[in-house]
């Protein structure tokens, strides 16, 4: 049994057993669960990123730059139609369960899509560490990913450096950022990930990470769920909403889960996810 379950959680409660996935997130800060869904889904997946991504950039605020030919698009939950299947899943449901406690919630919805000639983002974490985490060593918020295509070498897959979700130095610039001189620890420790679609992982942010080169003519979608503990505060940084009819054909599991307004209508996001640092392209 993981000895990093959340206080007072226990293997029974949970739909799968995911002791392993907690002390792959605690020693790794990243873990995966293959085949989660099927290539049908992720290819509707992709359809509905396509879609939201062709109207974000009709607009202006509607995608942030995350370095050069890379953006990031919030969006509101029923525009992926495979949303409750993805946060009612039994894997996604005990790893958030098993480490943010039962009363976790579902605060971002989003994507990230690297273009052709897309660079190297400098080796980051996603925000600075949390006192709870600093503190107590523990993780108060998760985030999956979920390709929308098949990964490979030359598309610029995503780069984490495990056991680095720890790292905690004033020299971090904005506490996300670490100076050219400890590239060498992320450098030595980089191992590239190659999901296939159906595939989706789980990590904590703070484990340092970057998306690299994409040598190819393909995207390379990758769909965020960004989940909080009780303490944590990511929710304060995102715009997720829903309309009341969408609301109402939720099941309960999922709403009680889903930190977010309620309204009659939508309004599309205007993006304040701006993470300093990774417009400065090439690192």
């Amino acid at each position: 049994m993981s000895t990093h379950l959340y206080p007072g959680t226990s293997v029974q409660e949970l739909d799968v057993d995911v002791s392993p996935d907690v002390e792959a997130l605690y020693t790794d800060g990243i873990t995966a669960r293959k085949g989660a869904f099927s290539t049908r889904w992720a290819d509707e997946l992709r359809e509905d990123i396509e879609a939201a991504f062709e109207e974000a950039l009709s607009r202006p605020g509607g995608a942030v730059g995350r370095g050069p030919n890379r953006y990031y698009v919030e969006i509101h939950p029923e525009q992926i139609r495979g949303f409750v299947e993805l946060v009612d899943h039994p894997w996604v449901r005990s790893v958030c369960t098993a480490v943010l406690g039962p009363d976790y919630r579902i605060v971002e919805l989003g994507f990230d899509v690297p273009l052709e000639g897309a660079v190297n983002q400098p080796w980051h974490r996603d925000f600075p560490m949390p006192e709870e985490t600093r503190r107590e060593r523990r993780l108060t918020s998760l985030a999956f990913n979920v390709t929308a295509v098949d990964t490979a070498e030359d598309m610029g897959p995503f780069e984490i450096a495990p056991g680095t979700q720890w790292d905690d130095s004033p020299e971090f610039g904005h506490g996300m950022f670490p100076p050219r001189a400890h590239y060498g620890r992320y450098q030595e420790r980089a191992v590239r990930k190659y999901p296939r679609r159906g595939d989706i992982s789980a990590r904590t942010a703070l484990t340092i990470h970057r998306g690299t080169t994409n040598l190819s003519d393909r995207t390379r979608p990758v769909l965020v769920l960004g989940v909080d503990g009780p303490e944590a505060d990511n929710g304060d940084r995102h715009d997720t909403a829903v309309t009341r009819r969408y609301w109402d054909t939720l099941p309960e599991r999922v709403r009680r889960h889903l930190d977010c307004p309620v309204v009659e209508e939508l309004t599309p996001v205007t993006q304040k996810h701006t993470i300093e640092g990774l417009v400065m392209g090439d690192a």
